[in-house]
């Protein structure tokens, strides 16, 4: 069986070269026994380069980069086709692609990217909404989220929060039970921007004896059992019902999926 080695070659991180070599990698059935990676952060000198084009030879990988600066794009190459080198530039070919069409200069300055902005801060602000309004602690949060996700419990409120809060989404999320009463503030708001979680009953059933059986309980309890959790989703609808909100069934659904189910909603009723 023939091993291969891939060097990631960047300077910055080189979380983007690494990405796309796994994802290139992935393709393969027997990649994870038979590719290896090796990431290079961070280069910034020409030496640097030589010392690693010296370590491909010695085993025999190849090297895959995003270098920004045009010098040591070219003298990684040069060293590469020295020493017989197989190499694959993922950044120049597009820098100066779109220099051209730009008629513009590039800056040539590393890590630009992770640079932080407005955008970044926004982020971290959605992210910090998330867990502060997670699970209905904090009722108030509803009337200042952008998105309300209101479910039962074990139907992906919390992760699918926080999946939106990296799209920038302040989302706040509200379990719903029938022996408790929603809070006010779910009747107040836009429904448009109140999304319900609904899952079956025998998938909800499987989640959540899965659950109990991870806290170290047994999985016959009362919240795991199908009779339960059809009262539960009752009073769910009654509550959505009411509220006048969209109903999104996740019972076969990734966290992402969902997302985009709501993010595309979102799109088409602001258009």
């Amino acid at each position: 069986m023939k091993k291969l080695t891939l060097f990631i070659v960047s300077d910055s991180i080189g979380e983007t070269a690494d990405l796309v070599a796994k994802a290139a990698a992935s393709q393969f059935r027997q990649e994870l026994k038979t590719v290896s990676m090796k990431r290079f952060s961070h280069v910034e000198e020409e030496s640097q380069l030589e010392e690693i084009v010296f370590l491909a030879k010695r085993q025999d990988a190849i090297i895959i980069y995003t270098l920004v600066k045009s010098d040591m794009r070219k003298k990684i190459k040069e060293e590469c086709a020295i020493n017989t080198i197989q190499c694959i530039d993922l950044m120049g070919p597009i820098v100066d692609k779109i220099g051209t069409v730009l008629n513009e200069e590039p800056l040539e300055e590393p890590g630009l990217v992770r640079q932080l902005d407005d955008d970044y801060f926004r982020k971290i602000e959605a992210i910090e909404f998330a867990v502060k309004y997670d699970d209905g602690r904090d009722p108030r949060g509803v009337l200042k989220a952008d998105i309300v996700l209101v479910g039962i419990s074990r139907t992906s409120k919390t992760p699918l929060s926080q999946y939106l809060a990296h799209k920038r989404y302040k989302v706040a999320n509200v379990p719903l039970v029938p022996e408790v009463d929603p809070p006010e503030e779910l009747y107040m708001i836009d429904p448009n921007k109140c999304f319900g979680l609904v899952i079956s009953p025998g998938k909800l059933n499987s989640i959540r004896r899965e659950r109990l059986l991870t806290l170290g309980l047994k999985d016959d309890a009362s919240y795991a059992k199908v009779a339960r959790i059809e009262d539960e989703i009752s009073h769910f609808k009654k509550v959505v019902s009411k509220i006048g909100c969209t109903i999104i069934d996740v019972t076969n659904r990734a966290v992402e999926e969902t997302a985009n189910v709501i993010l595309s909603e979102i799109s088409n009723r602001y258009k």
